[in-house]
């Protein structure tokens, strides 16, 4: 039996967009093209896509507009739809987010690009289908569903991280080595009685999936930040710093959209405070000590220290030991000492091969 074919539309007032697109996903795709929202939406009433890519800046109605009449219709709320924009402001991708967009396509784009792009949500959507489809059922099949929801939700989880690590490539298994991090780090925690009653409360590998989400909103950045090959300015490491609340947004829009919300709680949490320092300095919100949730203090000292130990375009990944005493200074600057100081002893005392080098 063939596979039906997956359909798209391009919305996009440019001809040369739309053949530029077309072109890029006719091979794989039915592609339909609309030059605005008229067309549109005369194609909606007798098609329903897999995946919208819209413009944001059309004439008579804009592509913002299209999206809250899309998500406020049930036929086509839960169409994916990704901007296609020349529009490169973060406040206007946060907007979109906010409408309900899953990502963000700066024109001019490679068909590449492009095509990645439309492979990797397809994929995502497809197993989001699967998990609540399921997730309908689960009542009169507990017992029997409980293993293959658990691979699903893992599934999930671990497209969500390859999007983030395929449009940030320079920090390439980062996300799998920070949750090996995180389970040295819970396991001397638990041998030092440092912080118990959480973690006793939380389900742990609900909590290490959770980890893989805690950069998930870099796919909100735009490329010529993310994708940079030297130090950012101060105006784009401001930009950056916005990933933090992106990610936010991402996990609270997935995390509506579903029962499953444990270990979403936890990637939320681990998005927006993982940059917070212990002395007040971090960012989004500048939390200070304990005010920074426990999950956030543990995210950031494995996110530190993995940074410090891997290849990136303006530092060589340093040896271990360096990466150490520096973490070291900065016990009672950016890190909880408590869960600073045991991280450090545990990569001391077993003597670990850095694994970002």
């Amino acid at each position: 039996m063939v596979e039906e074919r997956r359909k798209i539309i391009l919305v996009d007032d440019s001809p040369i967009i739309l053949k530029l697109a077309r072109n890029a996903l006719m091979g794989r795709y039915d592609v339909f093209t609309a030059p605005g929202a008229e067309k549109l939406f005369q194609f909606l009433e007798r098609i329903l896509p897999n995946l919208i890519l819209l413009d944001v800046l059309m004439p008579k109605t804009s592509g913002y507009e299209v999206i809250q009449r899309l998500k406020q219709d049930e036929r086509t709320a839960d169409i994916p739809v990704i901007f296609l924009t020349s529009k490169s402001g973060a406040e206007s991708e946060l907007e979109g987010l906010s409408l309900g967009a899953v990502d963000y396509i700066t024109k001019p784009f490679t068909p590449e690009l492009l095509l990645k792009r439309v492979e990797l949500h397809l994929l995502l959507e497809s197993q989001k289908r699967e998990l609540r489809d399921l997730n309908e059922n689960l009542q009169s099949l507990v017992e029997k569903k409980t293993e293959s929801v658990m691979q699903l939700q893992n599934a999930l989880l671990k497209t969500v991280s390859h999007l983030v690590e395929w449009r940030d490539d320079v920090t390439g298994g980062h996300l799998e080595r920070t949750e090996q991090y995180l389970r040295l780090l819970v396991s001397e925690m638990r041998e030092r009685h440092i912080y118990t009653d959480c973690l006793d409360q939380w389900p742990m590998e609900l909590f290490y999936q959770s980890a893989l989400l805690h950069d998930v909103g870099k796919i909100a950045i735009r490329d010529s930040i993310l994708l940079k090959s030297d130090r950012l300015t101060p105006e784009e490491f401001e930009e950056m710093k916005k990933h933090t609340i992106y990610g936010e947004l991402i996990i609270a829009g997935i995390q509506h959209d579903t029962s499953e919300s444990l270990f979403l709680t936890h990637a939320g949490i681990m998005a927006g405070t993982h940059h917070e320092r212990w002395d007040g300095t971090g960012y989004p919100r500048g939390l200070v000590g304990e005010n920074i949730p426990l999950q956030g203090r543990m995210m950031a000292i494995v996110d530190v220290y993995d940074a410090l130990v891997s290849d990136r375009p303006y530092k060589a990944a340093l040896p271990q030991a360096e990466a150490l005493r520096i973490m070291e200074d900065e016990l009672d600057g950016h890190f909880d000492p408590l869960l600073a100081r045991a991280f450090l002893d545990a990569f001391r005392n077993f003597s670990l091969r850095p694994a970002g080098r």
